[in-house]
């Protein structure tokens, strides 16, 4: 058996290659690409016994993603990828200087997977459909936050000279219809120029087919409302650049429904779509991104508690035997954090779609209201539930001692 460590950068790969007894056999830099990796796996032929699978070969990397990792795991190589929160604390255990190198931490790397595999796992088995939906999502996600990015940034301009606009166009600046008003009135004085048909036009080439007339009066009606005015000399300028942010903002909306096809498209090839679908409130979109970031090999999680602690959702649990007094806390690392609002932010947008299309679902777990209390009668004279022959004095509140006989 043979330990390969992998120190990977952008244009080159530091690595060490161990036997079982930690015995080094090579050390060697290699360029990326064809050529590195071939000759990676002349220096493994030049060490590996005839006998052996290429499964004998444990290699240690901080990353599981690349061309070079699929690669190794395509030749057959057991891959194990690192954190590197967990390579430097490794790293402290070979110095205390503090001292680090490239072939210094591929040499880390190697011995880490000699002597603590057992504490980690190998990369996972994911199809090469749930890659492919991988990249997918996260570039659509991507594009839709440079999208909101931008609109952030054309919102802010357009409050400091344009307000009328977002009176016109409120939180809807990224819609079409938006974009589409705003490419031929990007000031404020065009905007109060423009007539109540050219509205409709630009409403029509933007895609909107309904109550065209009754949208285009009251976006008129928006932007002849009169406003504070910007310096003369600036408003060009301003104008400049809200033309620019249109085109840019315009371009990503285009691209994000172009990638939404695509994710949805892949989405529903994969064998798995019917079944994320079942839940409430997961859709082609959101279904799409819990698989691609929980993956689909049915052996990656021992339990479901492995499932949790991957998502980052499991607080890590800080207690120190020198303080029994104190009340044990738990947080969350840095990086699994970050992991755990993205996995919460999934599951209340998966919530919030579920009782949009379910309203009673929004009611199905919660403690239902006390019963009323009941109507009691006015005060007066009632006959008494124990003696029929006489009558009782309810004042109102409960019954009295006060009898008198019953009137006929």
């Amino acid at each position: 058996m043979l330990f390969l460590g992998n120190d990977w950068a952008e244009a080159h790969h530091d690595i060490e290659l161990v036997d079982e007894s930690g015995r080094r056999l090579a050390r060697r830099r290699l360029p990326e690409g064809v050529d590195g990796l071939a000759g990676l796996h002349s220096l493994i032929a030049d060490h590996l016994d005839e006998d052996d699978e290429a499964d004998q070969v444990i290699v240690g990397i901080e990353t599981d993603r690349g061309p070079w990792v699929q690669a190794l795991i395509a030749a057959g190589y057991t891959v194990y990828a690192i954190n590197p929160r967990q390579v430097a604390r490794y790293r402290e255990r070979h110095g205390t200087a503090g001292a680090k190198s490239d072939p210094g931490d591929a040499h880390v790397l190697a011995e880490l997977v000699r002597l603590d595999r057992a504490h980690h796992r190998p990369v996972a088995g994911d199809s090469a459909l749930a890659e492919h939906i991988k990249v997918l999502t996260r570039t659509h996600q991507s594009l839709i936050w440079s999208r909101q990015r931008q609109t952030n940034a054309l919102r802010s301009m357009l409050r400091e000279f344009y307000p009328a606009a977002l009176a016109a166009f409120g939180e809807d600046l990224a819609s079409r219809e938006a974009l589409a008003i705003l490419a031929i009135a990007p000031a404020p004085e065009a905007g109060r120029r423009l007539s109540q048909s050219k509205i409709a036009a630009a409403l029509r080439r933007a895609g909107r087919q309904r109550s065209i007339d009754a949208s285009a009066e009251r976006i008129q009606t928006a932007l002849r409302t009169p406003q504070l005015e910007a310096h003369p000399g600036v408003v060009s300028a301003y104008a400049a650049a809200v033309r620019s942010l249109i085109a840019v903002i315009d371009a990503l909306v285009t691209q994000v429904e172009a990638l939404r096809g695509e994710v949805e498209a892949g989405f529903g090839r994969h064998p798995d779509a019917e079944i994320y679908l079942s839940q409430p409130g997961l859709g082609p979109i959101l279904g799409a991104r819990v698989l691609a970031e929980f993956g689909d090999d049915p052996h990656r999680y021992a339990d479901a508690k492995g499932r949790k602690n991957y998502s980052g959702m499991a607080p890590i649990t800080r207690a120190s035997g020198l303080k029994p007094d104190k009340e044990r806390t738990a947080s969350y690392t840095k990086a699994s954090a970050k992991q755990a609002k993205e996995q919460t932010r999934l599951m209340r947008e998966q919530a919030a779609l579920a009782r949009a299309a379910a309203p009673r679902a929004a009611t199905a777990h919660v403690a239902p209201s006390p019963a009323p209390a009941p109507q009691l009668p006015p005060a007066g004279w009632y006959a008494d539930k124990q003696d029929p022959s006489i009558e009782r004095w309810f004042d109102g509140t409960q019954w009295t001692e006060f009898t008198q006989p019953r009137r006929v």
